[in-house]
């Protein structure tokens, strides 16, 4: 399993806006063979800061997600909140 970590500093005033997208988003990842969880929180003391984690088989199934037509979508509908690009990284368990 790798999990996904993805912060994400979204717009003043648009986080609403935000995890609305991320709801009607949310099934293009979910949707993704290899997609095991996905999970969105909000910061408490920086609630323009969501944390975005992924439970993926394998980096080589979010590159599948990546490379398809289902990543567009997925930017489409969240990256207009964005206040600058997405910090991703993979992690496994120790």
């Amino acid at each position: 399993m790798v999990l996904e970590v993805a912060l994400i500093d979204v717009k003043p005033g648009s986080e609403d806006a935000f995890a609305a997208a991320y709801g009607t988003a949310r099934a293009l990842v979910t949707d993704t063979p290899g997609c095991q969880s996905i999970r969105l929180t909000r910061g408490v003391e920086t609630p323009t800061r969501f944390i975005l984690l992924v439970e993926w088989e394998s980096i080589e199934a979010h590159q599948v997600f990546r490379d398809s037509d289902r990543f567009p979508q997925w930017r489409a509908l969240i990256g207009p909140h964005f206040a600058a690009p997405p910090h991703v990284e993979h992690f496994t368990d120790v």
